[in-house]
Formats: structure tokens, C-alpha cells, sequence
């Protein structure tokens, strides 16, 4: 079953939670660490988090219609994230679209696309996986 609440109200805890690991690596790890090692922070540390709401979501929607739900967050959360993200930098430490697109390279080793991939993922694979043992 579909239900759009349940999609939203999961999206905004993994977002509460993103702002605040962000806020952490950004303002306590940063003056002590490598730019390198608070980006891998900020995308590995949330990655449990989001396996968590997208088991939640899968058990809540499970059913006939469980691709739907599942496809309904798969695209939402990433997408959403990202933009929260951006707005994020953009307001609070005044970044350029540039800046915050760097975090998108993945050609320079850049971790954060593997957040994003976590969040397109998880939905989809814990729907199929509850799909399966039913």
C-alpha cells in the first residue's frame, strides 16, 4: 500500500538527521580533520540511518503495491535530500552552486554520491527483500 505520510514524515527524519550530522562535521570535526575525512563522515555516518527508515518504510507498505511505495521514496529522498543540502550551504555558510556541486564529483573521490546512491537504493532493496520473504 502507498502511503505518501509515511514517505514524508521518514523523509523528514533522515533530513533532521542529515542537517545535524552536517552541522557536527561541519563545526566540531572540521577544525580537527581533513576535508577528505568529514566528507566520508558525512556520508558514511547517515548510511545505517537511511537502511533503518527504508526497513520501516518497506514493513509499513508491504503488499501488492510495495514497488510503488517503494518507488515513490527511491525517487523522492535522494532528490530531496540533495536540495535540502544545497539550500543548507547555501543559507547557512553562503557557498556557490559550484561549491556544493564539487561534493558531487565523484571523479575526485568524492564520497557524497554514495550517499545519494544509499538513499535511491535503500527503499528499493528493502521493499524487495520483505517482498521476498512473504
Amino acid at each position: 500500500m502507498i502511503r505518501p505520510g509515511l514517505t514524508f514524515a521518514l523523509w523528514l527524519a533522515l533530513a533532521l538527521f542529515v542537517l545535524l550530522n552536517d552541522f557536527v562535521g561541519d563545526t566540531w570535526l572540521a577544525p580537527t580533520m581533513p576535508v577528505r575525512a568529514v566528507e566520508w563522515y558525512k556520508t558514511l555516518v547517515p548510511l545505517p540511518y537511511v537502511a533503518m527508515l527504508a526497513l520501516i518504510h518497506a514493513r509499513r507498505t508491504a503488499g501488492p503495491r510495495w514497488v510503488e511505495a517503494a518507488l515513490l521514496a527511491a525517487l523522492l529522498w535522494p532528490t530531496s535530500t540533495v536540495l535540502l543540502g544545497f539550500v543548507e550551504t547555501r543559507m547557512v555558510y553562503g557557498e556557490d552552486p559550484t561549491v556544493f556541486l564539487d561534493r558531487l564529483g565523484f571523479w575526485w573521490g568524492a564520497p557524497y554520491p554514495l550517499f545519494v546512491v544509499g538513499l535511491l537504493a535503500a527503499p528499493m532493496l528493502a521493499g524487495a527483500a520483505l517482498a521476498r520473504r512473504r
